[in-house]
Protein backbone atom coordinates (compact mmCIF):
# COMPACT_ATOMS: atom_id res chain seq x y z
CA UNK A 1 0.00 0.00 0.00
CA UNK A 2 1.32 3.48 -1.16
CA UNK A 3 0.43 6.73 0.87
CA UNK A 4 1.31 10.25 -0.95
CA UNK A 5 0.11 12.97 1.10
CA UNK A 6 1.10 16.22 -0.48
CA UNK A 7 1.87 19.97 0.67
CA UNK A 8 1.81 23.41 -0.12
CA UNK A 9 4.65 25.28 2.15
CA UNK A 10 5.02 28.79 1.52
CA UNK A 11 6.98 29.32 4.57
CA UNK A 12 9.76 25.75 4.99
CA UNK A 13 11.36 26.82 7.88
CA UNK A 14 11.10 23.80 10.53
CA UNK A 15 9.23 21.64 7.44
CA UNK A 16 11.50 19.53 6.74
CA UNK A 17 12.98 18.44 10.64
CA UNK A 18 9.13 18.20 11.32
CA UNK A 19 8.44 15.75 8.32
CA UNK A 20 11.59 14.04 9.93
CA UNK A 21 10.00 13.53 13.12
CA UNK A 22 6.91 12.16 11.36
CA UNK A 23 8.52 9.62 8.80
CA UNK A 24 10.13 8.46 12.40
CA UNK A 25 7.10 7.82 14.38
CA UNK A 26 5.34 5.87 11.47
CA UNK A 27 8.68 3.71 10.83
CA UNK A 28 8.87 2.63 14.28
CA UNK A 29 5.14 0.72 13.46
CA UNK A 30 4.63 -2.64 12.12
CA UNK A 31 4.07 -2.71 8.92
CA UNK A 32 5.53 0.23 7.86
CA UNK A 33 7.97 -0.77 4.64
CA UNK A 34 9.73 2.19 3.87
CA UNK A 35 9.23 6.07 3.67
CA UNK A 36 10.55 9.31 2.12
CA UNK A 37 10.83 12.98 1.89
CA UNK A 38 10.41 15.10 -1.12
CA UNK A 39 10.14 18.21 -2.92
CA UNK A 40 9.06 19.05 -6.63
CA UNK A 41 12.30 20.56 -8.63
CA UNK A 42 9.77 23.01 -10.30
CA UNK A 43 8.43 24.53 -7.43
CA UNK A 44 10.04 24.29 -4.13
CA UNK A 45 6.81 24.93 -1.91
CA UNK A 46 5.18 21.43 -3.02
CA UNK A 47 6.90 18.75 -0.76
CA UNK A 48 5.48 15.32 -0.66
CA UNK A 49 5.95 12.37 2.14
CA UNK A 50 6.06 8.68 0.13
CA UNK A 51 5.36 5.69 2.82
CA UNK A 52 5.09 2.00 2.18
CA UNK A 53 2.76 -0.19 4.20
CA UNK A 54 2.78 -4.04 4.33
CA UNK A 55 -1.48 -3.24 4.47
CA UNK A 56 -4.29 -0.51 4.65
CA UNK A 57 -4.67 -2.70 7.67
CA UNK A 58 -1.08 -1.89 9.15
CA UNK A 59 -1.51 2.38 8.10
CA UNK A 60 -4.51 2.40 9.49
CA UNK A 61 -3.70 0.68 13.01
CA UNK A 62 0.10 3.26 12.86
CA UNK A 63 -2.63 6.25 12.76
CA UNK A 64 -3.53 5.64 16.24
CA UNK A 65 -0.02 4.87 17.65
CA UNK A 66 0.67 7.83 20.61
CA UNK A 67 3.91 8.83 18.78
CA UNK A 68 2.24 9.03 15.40
CA UNK A 69 -0.28 11.67 17.02
CA UNK A 70 1.98 13.26 18.57
CA UNK A 71 4.46 13.80 15.66
CA UNK A 72 3.09 13.26 12.40
CA UNK A 73 -0.96 13.96 12.92
CA UNK A 74 -0.21 17.38 13.16
CA UNK A 75 1.93 17.68 9.45
CA UNK A 76 -0.58 15.43 7.86
CA UNK A 77 -3.38 17.52 8.90
CA UNK A 78 -1.68 20.36 7.13
CA UNK A 79 -1.49 18.11 3.53
CA UNK A 80 -3.71 18.59 0.69
CA UNK A 81 -7.47 17.40 0.84
CA UNK A 82 -7.17 14.93 -1.68
CA UNK A 83 -7.02 11.28 -1.66
CA UNK A 84 -3.39 9.90 0.12
CA UNK A 85 -3.69 6.30 0.34
CA UNK A 86 -3.52 4.15 -2.79
CA UNK A 87 -3.44 0.23 -3.18
CA UNK A 88 -0.80 -1.23 -5.22
CA UNK A 89 -2.24 -2.90 -8.92
CA UNK A 90 1.15 -3.31 -11.00
CA UNK A 91 4.95 -3.39 -10.15
CA UNK A 92 7.54 -3.65 -12.30
CA UNK A 93 10.69 -5.24 -10.75
CA UNK A 94 14.45 -4.75 -11.37
CA UNK A 95 14.88 -6.30 -15.24
CA UNK A 96 11.36 -5.59 -16.20
CA UNK A 97 9.27 -8.30 -14.08
CA UNK A 98 5.79 -7.25 -14.27
CA UNK A 99 3.40 -8.31 -10.99
CA UNK A 100 -0.05 -7.34 -11.47
CA UNK A 101 -2.45 -7.65 -7.65
CA UNK A 102 -6.28 -7.97 -8.41
CA UNK A 103 -7.89 -5.11 -6.11
CA UNK A 104 -8.68 -5.48 -2.41
CA UNK A 105 -11.42 -3.02 -2.71
CA UNK A 106 -15.36 -5.14 -2.56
Amino acid sequence: MLVVTRFVVEDPAGFPERAHAALGALAACPGYLRGSLGRAYDDPAHWTILTEWASVGAYRRALSNFDVKMHATPLLAQSLDEPSAFEELAVVAPGGELTVTASDRA
